[in-house]
């Protein structure tokens, strides 16, 4: 194998890897790069015609030459014919004849342009000088749209990902002033005028702004953020001017993390990919021998045996046996469903996972900010001799140091009466809630669970409600609770209807209680829901469904669902929402939180599967037929370079269309 080496790309890679097949092609990675013969696959998109005058003059004199022998029966000698189509031939395969030699000097012999060589001189030793060239002209020409096709596809996804801008605004001792977004520290305060984008994550600080999150999320309609949400790096802002307060570094923003997937995406390969480049690795070298058997075996079983023409048969044969069109056509197939994928918003870290998708049959689901949208309101909050307004302050203050939901609710519910309070020793208890002292007082706010675990008795009644409860203890007493409402996504429904369509099966998993997921299920129509499940519970049952050799697909947002959705096949996080943990252990991310965008997640994959096979079939096809002809010697050298050249386009093409396509 030879080594790739990684430039300096728009887009940086992260991770040097080595990546080559038979044919000497490297098309699975994002990154602009040349192997280390100097064959360059990935600068082409720099270059125009004009870099391309050698081969456009070889086309050129072969055009005259066999105009002036078909057309105007005008005939040359035997050597001006051989100088006139030398020239030619050295013009349009002076790189290929010497990287051959290169790769020779290295005993490596199996690949294209050491096949292309021998056919092509092979040709001319038989005195076929039109056809030596017109093999190693077509063949350069289907290499150019070749490369054509790759570096279009590589610029579809840098443009749609590399969307950093490279100045922000900074307001500094007063004043504004441009520096690069990664001289940028936490805390500051960044101006965002209309029609920039954001370069870094933070909170509004103005009253409201509206942004163009299709960058992030896939999706054309605005959405308005008020004073104090979250605004990300890479939207784009749409009317005032806005300023916002940076909460991440540069580096670290979600716009960022998100380029790394898609980067280090393209070098994790498909089964189908790393298929084809083992198949390639054997398949190339059998092909030679076969084409030596079709010149020297004639000799021993067909009586009137002429070497000229079985040895022009073995150069058909090895002509048509290239397999160019399977190694660079299906990872472009899979550069294609990555792309698709990252216009509707839907992240999925490797093209494996593209595969992965069509072989789910179980989709399993948490319910807050999976289903529902994880905005949360206090509904009601009960006490008994419990002071109202201390539950409210102490329980507030307690949930002031945690970023859940529902705390976040209770936060809001409760205005500025947090203000000033000493809150100390706050620590999370998994699956349950939250333990810490405030003004002094032990308190603890989470489900009947976390009482439990501490012994502490609380009123019955609580369990009865049917929204979602925060059960309250005061230094060791129970204290009161607060129910919790949250609303269902416009879309869950019609996600589960579409899921069930394609014969999936729907599971929720929640540490709610009970009563609430079924609640939810039933309004879904959900096949299962378990509740009241901490991450355990939860590990215990997708355990139990991969027992039954289901095929899981884990979809969550929270920090406790990082273990589950490592566990499952395929592991989908709610990027918008999302914990940074979650988001980092998934497979895949959907960037705007919309569950139906796992159906499309589904598509895409099924899409770009059977785009790939088409190829496999069409490329295996049309070889076999011509290979078969060729040593028969009803294929002459003509036709294997066209069937060769042009299947390869076909399945190019068949390739690129996958990003054209509209998946609803």
């Amino acid at each position: 194998m030879e080594n790739t080496t990684i430039k300096e790309p728009v887009i940086k890679a992260h991770k040097p890897h080595t990546a080559s097949h038979c044919c000497g092609h490297d098309h699975d990675a994002i990154s602009v790069h040349s192997d280390d013969d100097g064959h360059n696959h990935g600068d082409g998109e720099q270059q125009g015609w004009t870099s391309h005058w050698p081969l456009l003059s070889a086309l050129l004199i072969l055009f005259i030459m066999l105009s002036l022998d078909y057309g105007f029966k005008i005939k040359f000698g035997n050597l001006t014919e051989l100088i006139i189509f030398g020239i030619a031939y050295l013009l349009a395969g002076y790189n290929v004849l010497a990287l051959a030699f290169r790769k020779a000097i290295r005993l490596d012999f199996f690949n294209e342009f050491f096949l292309m060589s021998v056919a092509t001189i092979g040709a001319f030793a038989i005195g076929s000088y039109s056809e030596g060239v017109a093999v190693m002209v077509f063949y350069s020409i289907g290499e150019w749209f070749q490369d054509a096709a790759v570096n279009r596809a590589k610029r579809n996804i840098k443009a749609l990902l590399d969307i950093r801008p490279d100045t922000v605004t900074v307001l500094r001792e007063g004043k504004a002033i441009h520096v690069k977004p990664a001289e940028v520290e936490i805390e500051e305060v960044i101006q965002v005028k209309p029609g920039e984008k954001v370069a870094l994550d933070g909170i509004l600080l103005s009253d409201k702004g509206v942004y163009n999150t299709a960058a992030m999320t896939g999706e054309s309609k605005p959405d308005t953020k008020l004073k104090g949400e979250q605004v990300l790096a890479g939207m784009i802002n749409l009317n005032t001017l806005t300023e916002i307060r940076v909460k991440s570094l540069f580096q670290d923003s979600k716009l960022s993390k998100i380029l790394e997937m898609v980067q280090d995406a393209t070098a994790r390969k498909s089964q189908t990919q790393l298929f084809i480049s083992r198949f390639a690795k054997v398949y190339t070298p059998i092909v030679f021998l076969l084409a030596l058997m079709v010149v020297v075996l004639p000799y021993f079983f067909v009586q009137n045996y002429v070497f000229q023409d079985w040895f022009y048969r073995g150069l058909v044969f090895l002509v048509i046996s290239c397999p160019c069109a399977l190694v660079v056509s299906i990872p472009l197939g899979y550069f294609g469903g990555i792309g698709l994928a990252s216009k509707n918003g839907i992240l999925f870290k490797g093209s494996n996972f593209l595969d992965v998708m069509t072989k789910i049959d179980t989709i399993v689901m948490d319910k807050t900010g999976t289903l529902t949208k994880g905005v949360f309101n206090v509904q009601k909050v009960v006490t008994g001799s419990f002071d109202k307004q201390e539950l409210i302050r102490l329980t507030a203050g307690l949930e002031s140091k945690s970023t859940h939901p529902i705390a976040l609710a209770i936060s809001q519910y409760a205005g500025n009466q947090t203000e000033g309070l000493k809150i100390e020793n706050v620590e999370e208890v998994a699956g349950m809630g939250l333990k810490g002292k405030v003004e002094g007082k032990t308190v603890l706010a989470g489900n009947a669970g976390l009482l439990k675990k501490y012994n502490i008795t609380y009123d019955p009644v609580a369990e009865q409600e049917e929204d979602t409860i925060v059960m309250v203890a005061v230094e060791g007493q129970y204290a009161g609770y607060f129910t919790i409402a949250d609303e269902i996504k416009e879309d869950a429904g019609a996600t589960i209807k579409a899921l069930h369509e394609l014969d999936i099966k729907t599971v929720m998993l929640s540490g709610d209680k009970q009563s609430v997921v079924d609640r939810v299920a039933k309004l879904l129509g959900m096949d299962q829901a378990f509740g009241g499940l901490l991450p355990e519970g939860k590990v215990e049952k997708v355990e139990g469904l991969k027992a039954k050799e289901r095929r899981i697909a884990f979809v969550g947002d929270g920090v406790n669902d990082a273990p589950v959705v490592a566990l499952a096949d395929a592991g989908i996080a709610m990027g918008g929402l999302g914990s940074d943990a979650t988001i980092e252990t998934a497979d895949i991310v959907i960037q705007n939180d919309q569950p139906m965008k796992i159906v499309t997640a589904i598509k895409i994959g099924k899409l770009t599967r059977s785009v790939v096979w088409q190829n496999i079939a069409l490329a295996m096809g049309v070889k076999i037929i011509v290979l078969i002809l060729g040593a028969g010697g009803v294929a002459t050298l003509w036709e294997a370079v066209i069937a060769d050249v042009g299947v390869a386009l076909l399945a190019i093409l068949n390739a690129v269309r996958i990003q054209r396509i509209k998946v609803s």
